[in-house]
C-alpha cells in the first residue's frame, strides 16, 4: 500500500509545472488513512454534541461567535465534566445578572450581556450555552478591556511574549460559578487608578447632568482687564462649582475670585495656572457636561488596558497629562512634569526596561528633525550650525566640511552636537529597547515645564528633575560613580545593575490624592475615536 501511495505522490510532484496549463485536472489521490489524532472523539455528554455540532444545534449562539468565544466556551465546560452550569444552582443566575447589572459603574453597557431571567431546566442546553457564552464575555470586558487596545492605542512592548487570555479568564470564571460575585471583582482591575474613578463615575451617572452655556471666543483674557464675556466665564465656573456664586464686577473686571477660579481649573485640567484665558482653556470650558462623563467612561477602558502591563515597581508616564510617576512596591513614590511629543510628532505607547544611562550625552539629530527643521535653517545661513554647535559628519561618522556639501542635495551626512550646556539632551539620557529611538531626557529647555499641556518635543520625553529621578533609581554606589563619570564632561555610557521598568501611555481623566477629578487635554484628539468604539453594539 505504501508503495502505491508513493507512486501517485511522485506522479504528482512531476507533473506538478504543468498544472496550471492542463485542460484537464489530474485524478485525486486515493484517500489516505486519518490519523489517529484526527479521528473525532466521542462526545461524552448531550452538552459536548451540541457544542461539537452548534452551527446545526444552536444556529442563533453559533452566528454570533468566532472561533476564540466558541474555543473558549468548550473549554469552559470541559472543565465542568460538560455538564450544565445554571440550571443545578437556583442562585446562580440571579447573582450573575446583579453583576452584569453592575457593569454599568464599569462602564460598560450591560445591554450587551443579555442573560435570560430563568433559569434553564434540564435539556435546554442551548440557553444554558448562551449565559456561559454572556459570563465569560462579561468577565473578559471587564478584565482584559471591552475593545482591543491594539486597534485604537497600540502598545508596543518589548516582551512580545504571548499571553495564554483564555487560561487566564478560566482561572476567574470556573471557580466563580461557587462565587459569582467575587469573579467579578476578581476580574476588575486592581489599580487604584481604575477603582477611585469607578467609585466616582458611578456616583456621577446617577446625578442629573449639569448644565452650562459655552463661553465665547476672543482676544487673551488676563487679570486685572475688562471682557463682555466675564459674565458668562463667572456662570460657567460657577455651573461645575468653582465658584460659591455667580459673582459679578463693575464694569466686568476680570479680577479676584474669579481669577483664582480660573487657576483652580486650568490645574484640574492641566493647562498652566496663570489664570489668562486663552484658546487652550476656551476650549476645556467648552467640552459639554455629557462628554466630559463620557471621558469617565473612556478611561476606565484605558485603565483595564494599562492593568495588563502595570508592574509594582514601574516608571509610568501619562502622556497626556506629561507626567512621570515613580512606583514602587505598587505604591506612587514621586512624580514630576515631562514635555512630550506634540501632535505631528507623538510620543509613542510602549513597555520596556530602563536599561542604561548616557551621561554627557552627544546629540544626533533624528532624520525628521533634520530633514523637517535644521536642514531649511542651514539653507538659510549655514552660519546656524556654528551658533547652535552642529558638527557635519558623513555616514561613518567622519566630519565633514560644511562648507564642501551641496545644502541643495546634502546626501547621507549626520548632524551631532557635542555634549554640553547648550546641548538638547542635558546632561543625561534614559534609555530603553524601543523601536521608535525614543528616550527619556533632561533638556535646557526649563521654561516649558511651566507650561500646559506641555507637548512640545519631536516624540522623546524632557524630563524635569532628571538627577532626582536618577537617585532614585540607582544604588549608592551606582549614583556616586555616575556623579564621578558625569564630572569628566565627556560621554559615558552607564549600565543599571538592576532594569526598571517603563510603561508610556495615555489617559485624560483620573482622580487625584484629594479625591478631586483631574482632566488631561486630548492632545492627540483620541477620545472620540475609543468612546464611538466603546458605542458600538458589537
Amino acid at each position: 500500500m505504501f508503495k502505491k501511495y508513493a507512486c501517485y505522490l511522485s506522479i504528482c510532484l512531476l507533473a506538478a509545472p504543468f498544472v496550471a496549463c492542463a485542460e484537464e485536472a489530474l485524478p485525486p489521490l486515493p484517500t489516505l488513512p486519518t490519523p489517529a489524532a484526527e479521528i473525532p472523539v466521542e462526545p461524552q455528554s448531550p452538552l459536548q454534541a451540541v457544542l461539537i455540532n452548534l452551527r446545526q444545534s444552536c444556529p442563533a449562539i453559533a452566528t454570533r461567535l468566532d472561533g476564540a468565544a466558541l474555543s473558549q466556551l468548550q473549554a469552559f465546560y470541559q472543565q465542568q465534566d460538560w455538564l450544565p452550569v445554571w440550571a443545578s444552582e437556583s442562585a446562580r443566575l440571579p447573582a450573575l445578572r446583579e453583576q452584569l447589572r453592575l457593569l454599568a459603574d464599569d462602564g460598560l453597557d450591560p445591554a450587551r450581556y443579555p442573560v435570560a431571567t430563568v433559569a434553564p431546566q434540564d435539556g435546554e442546553l442551548c440557553a444554558d450555552i448562551e449565559i456561559s457564552r454572556y459570563y465569560l464575555q462579561a468577565l473578559q470586558d471587564l478584565h482584559f478591556g471591552r475593545l482591543l487596545q491594539s486597534h485604537f492605542e497600540p502598545l508596543w512592548r518589548a516582551d512580545d511574549t504571548l499571553r495564554d487570555r483564555q487560561a487566564e479568564l478560566l482561572a476567574i470564571a470556573v471557580p466563580g460559578l461557587h462565587d459569582v460575585p467575587a469573579a467579578f471583582d476578581l476580574a476588575r482591575p486592581r489599580l487604584a487608578q481604575y477603582r477611585d474613578l469607578r467609585q466616582l463615575y458611578a456616583a456621577q451617572r446617577l446625578q442629573t447632568l449639569a448644565q452650562w452655556q459655552p463661553v465665547g471666543s476672543g482676544p487673551l483674557l488676563r487679570p486685572a482687564m475688562e471682557d463682555k464675556r466675564v459674565p458668562e466665564l463667572a456662570q460657567r465656573l460657577y455651573s461645575e462649582g468653582y465658584l460659591s456664586h455667580a459673582i459679578g464686577t463693575s464694569g466686568n473686571a476680570y479680577e479676584g475670585a474669579l481669577v483664582d477660579a480660573v487657576k483652580s481649573f486650568q490645574i484640574n485640567h492641566s493647562l498652566q495656572a496663570d489664570g489668562v484665558v486663552g484658546p487652550g482653556t476656551i476650549a476645556e470650558l467648552n467640552i459639554s457636561p455629557l462628554i466630559r462623563r463620557e471621558q469617565l467612561r473612556v478611561n476606565l477602558e484605558r485603565f483595564r488596558w494599562m492593568s495588563q502591563d502595570m508592574e509594582p515597581n514601574t516608571l509610568l508616564i501619562n502622556v497626556a497629562a506629561a507626567e512621570l510617576t515613580l512606583y514602587q512596591d505598587g505604591a506612587p513614590v514621586w512624580q514630576t512634569r515631562t514635555q512630550v511629543g506634540r501632535a505631528d510628532r507623538q510620543t509613542p505607547l510602549l513597555k520596556s526596561r530602563v536599561t542604561r544611562l548616557t551621561l554627557n550625552p552627544t546629540w544626533t539629530v533624528p532624520p525628521t528633525i533634520w530633514k523637517e527643521d535644521k536642514l531649511p535653517e542651514i539653507r538659510k545661513d549655514q552660519t546656524f550650525l556654528s551658533r547652535h554647535n552642529l558638527q557635519v559628519l558623513d555616514a561613518n561618522g567622519l566630519p565633514l566640511a560644511a562648507a564642501d556639501i551641496d545644502w541643495d542635495n546634502p546626501g547621507n551626512i549626520l548632524l551631532r552636537q557635542d555634549a554640553g550646556p547648550r546641548n538638547p539632551l542635558g546632561q543625561m539620557v534614559i534609555r530603553f529597547p524601543n523601536p521608535f529611538s525614543v528616550y527619556l531626557h533632561d533638556t535646557p529647555s526649563k521654561a516649558l515645564f511651566d507650561k500646559g499641556p506641555r507637548a512640545f518635543s519631536s516624540g522623546c520625553v524632557r524630563v524635569e528633575h532628571p538627577m532626582q529621578l536618577r537617585d532614585l533609581l540607582l544604588t549608592p554606589a551606582e549614583k556616586a560613580r555616575t556623579e564621578t563619570l558625569l564630572a569628566t564632561g565627556t560621554t559615558h555610557e552607564f549600565r543599571l545593575a538592576a532594569p526598571v521598568p517603563i510603561l508610556m501611555t495615555y489617559w485624560t481623566a483620573q482622580v487625584d490624592g484629594n479625591g478631586q477629578l483631574r482632566y488631561a487635554p486630548d492632545i492627540y484628539s483620541r477620545d472620540s475615536a475609543l468612546l464611538a468604539g466603546l458605542d458600538r453594539a458589537h
